[in-house]
């Protein structure tokens, strides 16, 4: 069975807080931005993922080590202590959001490349259904 697990950084990035989802599955990190704008309450971040978990857009799977962890209590509140303290997302992370925002980028030049050729295309259709009604006598 493949363990799964996930971690949420809330963070401030001027001019607005930002959460960074992770998820680790079968040894592959998948990372999602999302933009809270003003501080985040904890109940909010918590209504948040309850609501929206599903509705996120995680970025390509890049292939990272999964570190397997004791379960000694004191050793984990040592690491969640540590980690509230350097409120930095890893490296990885950074890497597969800078992977998605380019995909996303690909995407959004090729919806608008094949909106403008539409357009013209119709533009052109238009200025032709004209030139053929004047030809016409109408």
């Amino acid at each position: 069975m493949d363990k799964v697990s996930g971690r949420l950084t809330v963070f401030f990035e001027e001019p607005f807080w930002v959460g960074v989802f992770e998820c680790i599955s079968e040894e592959k990190l998948s990372v999602c931005k999302v933009i809270f704008g003003a501080e985040p309450k904890d109940y909010e971040v918590y209504e948040f993922v309850l609501k929206n978990y599903y509705r996120l857009r995680f970025s390509s799977a890049v292939a990272t080590d999964v570190k397997e962890t004791g379960r000694n209590p004191k050793r984990i509140q040592r690491e969640v202590r540590k980690q509230v303290q350097n409120i930095r997302i890893s490296t990885k992370s950074q890497q597969a959001l800078k992977l998605q925002q380019e995909q996303l980028k690909i995407e959004r030049k090729t919806l608008s490349r094949e909106q403008r050729e539409a357009e013209k295309q119709r533009q052109f259709e238009l200025k032709q259904q004209k030139r053929k009604e004047k030809h016409r006598g109408r």
